[in-house]
């Protein structure tokens, strides 16, 4: 268990990582945008497709062939996954300092109840 002036602090790292795997999340989904528009790009240009079928169908052909593409949205979906822990390690860090905060004001109100007690036998 956590110090309770430690939670503070732990709570702005874990929400700082978050942080840093939605930059990166933004970066490679730039990435995939990129080759995507460069696969419509060769699929609207080629003058042998006919229609929006053999259209896409040569997108998908560019993308399938493309290993950058493909290491992109392993990436993504990576990254994806790792966030979403990030965000529950965030979450129970936050519910983790909840916890201690009560445990602490409990503490501190059977204190009261003692003394005040004590006070009532004369002790």
């Amino acid at each position: 268990m956590v110090q309770l002036t430690h939670y503070p602090t732990a709570i702005a790292q874990a929400a700082q990582r978050v942080n840093e795997i939605d930059s990166q999340l933004m970066a490679v989904q730039q990435q995939i945008d990129r080759f995507e528009g460069n696969a419509d790009r060769i699929a609207a240009f080629d003058m042998d497709l006919k229609n929006d079928a053999q259209r896409k169908a040569r997108r998908f052909e560019v993308l399938l062939v493309n290993q950058e593409y493909q290491k992109a949205v392993d990436t993504y979906i990576r990254l994806t996954a790792e966030k979403a822990n990030a965000i529950a390690h965030l979450e129970y860090l936050r519910n983790q300092f909840s916890v201690a905060k009560l445990e602490a004001r409990l503490a501190i109100a059977q204190q009261l109840t003692d003394f005040e007690s004590r006070e009532l036998v004369g002790l």
